[in-house]
């Protein structure tokens, strides 16, 4: 009788176990190691490489309260121009709030689309000083100054005296009103009754 773990006429080779071989499993690891990476190199060099601008200062006022406290019907079928929100030309999508609009007009997608990068250009030594001579000549003659801000300084304190003053002149006023409504208020009969000739101190 052959035992039922050999392998005899009519029975089953159940001996046979799998055994990996470590070296092989490491070589196709590498292989596919190699082939990642040449396909990752492959698909970079597809396409040449874009040069983007560097960083632009905006030359126009975002517009944040056109549409402030402005009641607008908003159907499903509205175009994203025309829905709640605010929308973006550029890349054809409506944010929600101004804060994430902000957010959105200065993120790296937008940038991308106007064809900018993320890095701001290197200013030279003329470029500063021609930006400052500019600034410079915007500034308005007759701006405000130190001297203009202490004016304005003994200027609100004197007026804070004079209100103050006022108060306690009011406050005053009001207290004589007072005395004098009660002492209309008392009958001199009464009060000479009650033994007592006004609210100053009696003596006994």
């Amino acid at each position: 009788m052959a035992h039922p773990g050999s392998s005899g006429a009519g029975g089953v080779d159940n001996t046979f176990r799998r055994k990996f071989d470590k070296e092989e499993y490491l070589e196709r690891a590498r292989q596919r190691e190699r082939q990642e990476k040449e396909g990752s190199s492959n698909s970079k060099s597809r396409g040449p490489v874009v040069q983007r601008k560097p960083l632009k200062h905006r030359d126009f006022e975002v517009d944040l309260e056109s549409r402030l406290g402005k009641t607008q019907v908003v159907t499903p079928i509205a175009p994203l121009s025309q829905q709640a929100g605010y929308y973006c030309s550029v890349c054809q999508c409506v944010v929600k709030d101004s804060a994430n609009y902000l957010d959105h007009i200065n993120g790296k997608k937008h940038q991308r689309a106007l064809g900018m990068s993320m890095r701001v250009e290197r200013a030279s030594l003329e470029q500063v000083q021609e930006r400052f001579e500019a600034l410079k000549k915007r500034k308005i003659p007759g701006t405000f100054t130190e001297q203009d801000l202490d004016e304005r300084i003994i200027k609100q304190q004197l007026e804070e005296e004079e209100r103050k003053r006022q108060r306690r002149e009011k406050k005053k006023e009001k207290k004589e009103m007072e005395k004098e409504s009660e002492e209309e208020f008392i009958d001199p009969d009464v009060a000479a009754m009650m033994g007592f000739g006004g609210f100053g101190t009696s003596k006994k």
